[in-house]
């Protein structure tokens, strides 16, 4: 049985690793897909490999105006939504004593407002009893050096889904968060590593896990199935771990 017929799901930061493995899996299991994401050359690539009328929406988290806009346009296509996941972000790793304004700016105008904000504005969007699943990250509760910024903002995230859990009740609309580790995602290799520097950094974000290696965004992908379907019905403001045993290491 495909677990999300004739649902209608937005993934934002849907093309390209995680996002599109979700997306991907998504159609696969009979939703209708909506995907954002900044680049539109990238958004038609996704698309095509999505399949199942699957469409592509620019927008940018960052700038609040955006974000209404695609859900207007999802639902003018698709109907109201059933399941939102928002998986939009960006990874700024710094020293605190080097970290810049600029860059505590842009990780937080995404990762935290931008989260929260996306929430807001597709809340007239979203059917009763939807599923809105929201991207944290493993180390939101570790103190790994070099990324406390962003580990603040993903400890935030996880602060909002069990608020929004509380607040989006009498709707029966439940917020869980997916907490990855290291997953091997295409950003790898955007500014021209090579082959052996890949590998080292398979190596050692690999070797931060207890099962030895870096996750594939399929693997993910399971996991946002999961919570968006009726699987999780009981699961509010919760937290699902795929992190191949990072926290436990």
């Amino acid at each position: 049985m495909r677990k999300l017929e004739n649902k209608v799901a937005v993934v934002t930061g849907g093309n390209s690793g995680i996002g599109l493995a979700t997306a991907i899996l998504f159609a696969e299991n009979g939703a209708k897909v909506a995907i954002t994401g900044c680049d539109q050359r990238t958004l038609d690539i996704a698309v095509k490999e999505i399949g199942n009328d699957a469409i592509g929406i620019i927008s940018d988290v960052s700038d609040i105006k955006n974000i209404e806009a695609q859900f207007r346009k999802v639902t003018d296509s698709f109907g109201k939504i059933d399941v939102l996941v928002v998986n939009a972000g960006v990874y700024i790793a710094g020293t605190v004593a080097d970290f810049t304004e600029e860059q505590f700016d842009q990780a937080t105008d995404i990762n935290f407002k931008g989260v929260f904000f996306t929430v807001q504005k597709a809340l007239p969007y979203l059917n009763n009893g939807a599923s809105v699943v929201l991207t944290s990250s493993s180390v939101s509760n570790m103190g790994v050096a070099g990324v406390s910024v962003y580990s603040a903002t993903k400890a935030a995230v996880y602060s909002l889904a069990k608020a929004f859990s509380s607040e989006l009740a009498d709707r029966n609309i439940r917020v869980n968060i997916l907490s990855p580790g290291p997953v091997e995602t295409p950003i790898m290799k955007r500014d021209g590593a090579t082959e052996e520097q890949l590998e080292a950094i398979r190596a050692f974000a690999g070797g931060t896990t207890l099962i030895g290696r870096m996750a594939q965004p399929e693997e993910i992908a399971e996991g946002f199935l999961y919570l968006a379907s009726d699987d999780s019905k009981y699961m509010l403001g919760g937290e699902l771990l795929l992190d191949g045993g990072m926290r436990i290491k």
